[in-house]
């Protein structure tokens, strides 16, 4: 039976308005799925792709049942109701700004825990009462340990990405914080997949859970479409690259390394396509700065380690490019999962090179993707129409102005001084300031070697 609003699966109406004002109006499969088990405070093992909206799967029922059957009494600063815990502190804070404006719909206050920055704020947030943490587990066990976090007011446990958080080694952390959540609470596990002990938490912690599988696991989004361009060699490899950034839509561009990351950032800065980078290497106040920077459109080109691979979510991403293909295929689907989300479409490029050929055969086939490799180069017809309108030259900035990464940590630590003397937080105020767009004289005759010589020359609409 089709499903056309959420009000149908049981929503409260403070949720549906709120959900409205987001934009959505429809429920998608997993949530059609779900809601009707997790609204009724059952276990659930979800297992969905990414872009599926798992996030509003878990985040509906949790707020709608916190602010209903399970509200009681005001419970004691540091006891939260919920928890959500993730792998990564920019798929925490992801979750937070999807859950938060349903949680204000609702009387509930959400905070988002993580490391990598002081802990003043978060124990601060905790004793003035929140009803919500959205958290990495290190962080948890952290503030548990200092006696600032009990968890013994748990109603309800999520668990989203349990499978990343397998693959990083976080297992004995989370299995910790939920032996010390209450036995009778509801808890939501969300996973691509069960292997690396995933299924020995279901096993543990869930209780006559019910699975949901709206999707294969591993499946690829049926809106995304891939592509195998090959590169004669590596200089026909860079010139490729930088073609592919140089439009004015959003794309991601992601590296094996933090060094990688960081150079090809600058470099393509450099040559008037302003890029930011997202990697291990940054601080969490320049990861935030970064990551504001390519969301708010300041810049459209962010250059990322796998640290983007999940969690991640900026709306109408074009492209994602693997400017070096991952070591093995679940990196691939999930670094291709930040375009074509939420039923949009979008397009993933891997750029190899000749001597790649085999092992980028093999990834695919495990990743079940079925793509013919095209030898291309920059003004190749496909290349092209993948590009589309080709974003005007922006002179790079010098070093000590710069708003955002990319740059020497000289640079970054000038900004931090500017931005305390300010009273502004790190990651607010002037963070992924836009540079002045100053074509240089006479646009189309431009320096063509900081981009491909047809460039200026493309029709100016993106043909698919």
């Amino acid at each position: 039976m089709s499903v056309s609003s959420f009000a149908t699966l049981g929503v409260p109406a403070n949720i549906c308005n709120a959900l409205t004002r987001m934009g959505i109006d429809e429920p998608f499969p997993i949530q059609v799925d779900t809601l009707p088990d997790t609204l009724a405070g059952r276990d659930v093992l979800g297992r969905g792709k990414t872009g599926s909206g798992k996030t509003l799967a878990f985040s509906i029922p949790m707020v709608a049942r916190l602010a209903g059957e399970l509200s009681g009494g005001r419970r004691s600063p540091g006891r939260p109701l919920g928890l959500v815990l993730a792998p990564t502190r920019e798929l925490a804070t992801q979750i937070t700004n999807v859950m938060r404006p349903l949680a204000e719909a609702m009387n509930l206050r959400v905070t988002t825990i993580f490391g990598g920055v002081s802990q003043t704020r978060q124990v601060q947030a905790l004793r003035d009462g929140v009803e919500i943490v959205v958290a990495t587990p290190g962080r948890v066990e952290d503030l548990m340990g200092q006696g600032f976090l009990r968890l013994d007011a748990i109603e309800i446990t999520v668990l989203d990405e349990a499978d990343h958080m397998a693959d990083l080694g976080f297992l004995p952390v989370v299995t910790r914080i939920l032996a010390a959540t209450p036995t009778g609470g509801q808890r939501l596990l969300f996973s691509a997949t069960l292997d690396n002990g995933v299924n020995k938490l279901v096993d543990r912690f869930l209780n006559n859970e019910v699975m949901h599988a709206v999707d294969e696991a591993n499946s690829p989004v049926a809106q995304m479409t891939h592509h195998v361009f090959e590169a004669s060699d590596v200089d026909a490899k860079k010139k490729l690259v930088y073609a592919l950034a140089s439009g004015t839509g959003r794309r991601i561009l992601f590296m094996r390394t933090k060094h990688h990351a960081k150079k090809l950032a600058k470099a393509l800065t450099d040559a008037g396509i302003p890029a930011v980078d997202l990697h291990g290497n940054l601080s969490q106040p320049a990861r935030d700065r970064n990551l504001a920077a390519f969301s708010e459109g300041a810049v459209k080109v962010l250059v990322a380690t796998d640290v983007a691979a999940r969690g991640v979510h900026v709306d109408n991403v074009d492209l994602v490019i693997h400017v070096d293909p991952p070591m093995e295929h679940k990196a691939y689907l999930h670094r291709s999962g930040r375009t074509a989300r939420a039923g949009a479409q979008g397009d993933v490029i891997t750029v190899s090179l000749p001597t790649q050929r085999k092992d980028l055969a093999d990834l695919l086939r495990k990743a079940d993707i079925s793509v013919t490799p095209q030898s291309v180069s920059a003004t190749s017809p496909q290349v092209l129409a993948l590009i589309g309108e080709v974003a005007p030259y922006v002179k790079p900035v010098p070093q000590e102005h710069k708003q955002y990464g990319g740059g020497s940590s000289t640079g970054r630590n000038a900004q931090r001084k500017r931005a305390a003397r300010s009273g502004d937080s790190p990651t607010g105020g002037n963070r992924g300031a836009k540079p002045g767009r100053n074509p240089r004289p006479g646009q189309p005759g431009r320096d063509q070697g900081s981009r491909p010589a047809s460039a200026a020359r493309r029709p100016q609409q993106r043909s698919r």
